[in-house]
């Protein structure tokens, strides 16, 4: 079935498992599914909203089951299967926790990979790369996916999709605590993110995908050097090209989509589903060409906006914004922090949003990002006692869906 532009809509939610005294991430997806289930299987239907396993055994991915057009409620139904699977989890006493990383997980030591369904693509992905890195196997992200009905709908979506890729991480980023550590990154995830696949760049490229705006260029610029990389090391032929492409945002064309992938999970469905919201509608407004035309976002190359995004993670919405080109897009002329751009974007579209979903983003444009309100809570005090005490605020926030207030 293909769709057209933000007609329907599918979300991805990843959260990590771990232990309720010790804190340390706890790799029984596998014993959570028997719970529910009776028997192991990589995905559970439950109801509206879909658990599968991922890549490391200690996260589970909940996800929209199919496209869906309501995005308006989704955040309670996201919120109902985590108290369920909670619940579920108490009898190994371990619980789900939110934000990007673990902030005490050692993955050298602690990384454990799902030995079920898809193991043996997992386990060439390990060969290859090995996941016991940060990158790899402490990582929890939100995807959005949206759809696309034909190239002329693709140039669009891909066109407005790269454009605004950059300043996303400065309303999501969660990730600035590792092994005990201020990273000095507010979205560490992300910083990680761009290297990890360094044993084959072609995967992740700039992270902002190259300028291209139709199938056939896009599997000539994209496809063909990931699969002529990939040769030598697959050997039994067994990886997807749709699957390999690391970009920030990745085209897939067996399922007519752009998937989102540089956003941090938020600590609750709330907050996420807000940010979602807001990302879907100033991609609508790119895409009505009312700030710029599709030629004029067409023309920015990856390098422009790749060095935006760097800076981006860096130091999320604090981040100062001095390229003049993309400033003028949104009718500006001086140097500016990138929360004044998201303020500017939220008055264009925010009648578009219902009132709850505008209250988490003023909370968001007032408070900061994740990444700066766990900061401002640990008050430089980087003490595994005080880390862990902060973080398991952020699992009461995912458990009763409200926001993180340090």
């Amino acid at each position: 079935m293909k769709y057209h532009l933000f007609e329907v809509f599918g979300i991805e939610l990843e959260y990590m498992l771990v232990n309720a005294s010790s804190f340390k991430v706890n790799p029984i997806v596998d014993q959570l599914f028997i719970n529910k289930n009776g028997v192991i299987t990589s995905d559970i239907e439950n109801g509206q909203i879909q658990w599968s396993n991922e890549l490391v055994a200690h996260v589970v991915e909940l996800k929209t089951n199919g496209p869906t057009g309501d995005l308006d409620q989704l955040d309670l139904h996201f919120s109902k299967n985590i108290k369920e699977i909670n619940a579920l989890l108490k009898r190994q006493n371990t619980m789900l926790l939110p934000s990007a990383v673990h902030p005490l997980m050692n993955p050298a030591m602690e990384t454990k990979l799902w030995e079920h369904s898809y193991s043996k693509i997992y386990a060439l992905y390990n060969r290859i790369f090995d996941c016991s890195g940060h990158g790899w196997s402490n990582v929890q992200s939100m995807h959005i996916n949206l759809p696309f009905f034909d190239d002329n709908e693709f140039e669009k979506l891909h066109a407005a999709v790269r454009l605004l890729l950059p300043i996303i991480p400065a309303l999501s980023a969660s990730s600035p605590v590792v092994e005990g550590k201020n990273t000095g990154f507010k979205d560490f995830r992300m910083q990680v993110y761009k290297t990890n696949q360094k044993e084959i760049p072609q995967m992740t490229g700039k992270v902002i995908p190259e300028q291209v705006f139709s199938k056939d260029n896009y599997y000539r610029t994209i496809f063909e050097p990931i699969n002529i990389a990939i040769k030598p090391h697959d050997t039994e032929n067994i990886l997807d090209h749709h699957f390999l492409n690391s970009r920030g945002a990745i085209a897939r064309f067996d399922r007519n989509a752009i998937e989102i992938r540089v956003i941090d999970i938020q600590e609750c469905p709330k907050a996420d589903m807000a940010i979602a919201i807001l990302i879907i509608e100033c991609l609508k407004l790119l895409v009505s060409e009312e700030l710029v035309s599709i030629e004029e976002q067409k023309n920015w190359n990856e390098d422009e906006l790749f060095e935006i995004f760097n800076a981006v993670i860096k130091d999320a919405e604090n981040t100062k914004i001095s390229n003049k080109d993309y400033l003028k897009i949104f009718g500006l002329s001086q140097p500016i922090e990138i929360k004044e751009i998201w303020r500017i974007l939220f008055s264009k579209v925010k009648r578009n949003m219902a009132i709850r979903h505008q209250e988490s983003i003023k909370f968001l444009l007032s408070n900061g990002s994740l990444s700066t309100r766990i900061l401002k809570a640990l008050r430089n005090d980087f003490s595994d006692e005080n880390i862990s005490r902060t973080y398991f605020k952020l699992a009461d926030c995912l458990e009763s869906n409200k926001f993180f207030k340090p």
